[in-house]
């Protein structure tokens, strides 16, 4: 019995969180299917946005009326709506954790945890459900691994201030990327403000997005990408182009794309319909076709990418970040003018 009791007591220990009494928020499909619509404003790219919502309609008979821009655009759009007390979406999805926490506490969103919500890691959700990740955006370092040998190669963020990596590297710009704004104002606070003037010494060129960023390395202009987006990386692959993603061991930064549920919104159950759809199997396993990281850890990944479960990721402080963005971003400014 004692040998019994101890096979059952490993057996508990080792049930994954979905097995461990997690309970889902349940959806009112009738409900849903009564209101017939979903508002969703995002910035998903236009090609996996519009496949999501003709899988949705197609799945439920929903119709989904979208707002697609960038990031920034369906922010701004939301929160002239919010000022003015306007309710016109149902349900958002950005780039920006930084934003969607701070909104999270403003109270513009509605809490659900709806089911596989236990299955996306805790660094990409709020913990109540107040908003939760589509997929993530993966911020590695890159190199042209025809260019770069595999010894010559760095491992860490620390290995990039080395000086025989001068005038070899290429990165993005916080004041135009909310990617990049996460990824100094964490490093800056982990390594200091050193490692940014460090990396100046050795002359990193600075660009606006990542698009830029990867295009110097096709061009051979610079062979290593100091803040890579790993979707470009893997599309460049995808294309014949020698890029090797390397995922630092300090931590790799995943990034949300939070989707959240619009309090006040004119369709809440067809809202949590859609959230719900979102983070299931048909959608997430969408995304690594599309050289994208799914949100759930029990998804394979891109082809050719490490599982999410096999990363260790770097935690982000968005809170933090919201109060310091304009000091990040002057700072920077003044180290690489």
């Amino acid at each position: 019995m004692k040998r019994i009791a101890i096979v059952l007591l490993s057996l508990l220990c080792a049930a994954p969180a979905w097995a461990a009494g997690f309970k889902p928020d349940p959806v009112d499909v009738a409900a849903a299917k009564k209101e017939g619509l979903v508002r969703w404003y995002t910035s998903t790219p236009i090609a996996a946005a519009q496949e999501i919502a003709t899988l949705f309609e197609r799945r439920t008979g929903i119709r989904v009326e979208l707002f697609r821009s960038g990031g920034s655009a369906v922010l701004r759009r939301f929160m002239q709506e919010l000022s003015t007390g306007t309710h016109a979406a149902d349900v958002i999805t950005t780039s920006d954790p930084a934003a969607s926490a701070a909104l999270a506490v403003r109270g513009a969103f509605v809490a659900f945890r709806p089911e596989d919500f236990d299955r996306i890691p805790d660094e990409v959700k709020d913990k109540n459900g107040y908003w939760v990740a589509q997929r993530l955006n993966m911020l590695a370092i890159a190199v042209r691994g025809d260019k770069v040998t595999q010894t010559d190669r760095p491992k860490t963020w620390s290995d990039l201030t080395d000086p025989k990596y001068k005038n070899l590297m290429v990165m993005p710009d916080p004041s135009f990327t909310s990617l990049q704004l996460v990824v100094v104002g964490t490093l800056s606070q982990q390594l200091g403000w050193g490692f940014y003037e460090k990396l100046k010494a050795n002359n990193v060129m600075i660009v606006q997005g990542h698009q830029q960023v990867a295009d110097m390395l096709k061009s051979g202009e610079r062979l290593i990408a100091a803040e890579e987006l790993d979707s470009y990386a893997a599309a460049d692959r995808k294309a014949g182009h020698p890029i090797v993603t390397i995922y630092p061991t300090e931590g790799v930064f995943a990034i949300a794309s939070p989707t959240a549920i619009v309090k006040g919104g004119p369709d809440p159950d067809a809202a949590k319909a859609f959230v719900r759809f979102m983070i299931g199997d048909e959608v997430q396993k969408m995304f690594p076709s599309l050289g994208i990281y799914a949100a759930r850890k029990d998804v394979p990944p891109p082809p050719g990418s490490p599982g999410l479960v096999s990363l260790k990721l770097m935690p982000v402080d968005y809170a933090a970040l919201q109060k310091r963005e304009g000091e990040i971003k002057d700072r920077f400014n003044e180290i690489f003018q």
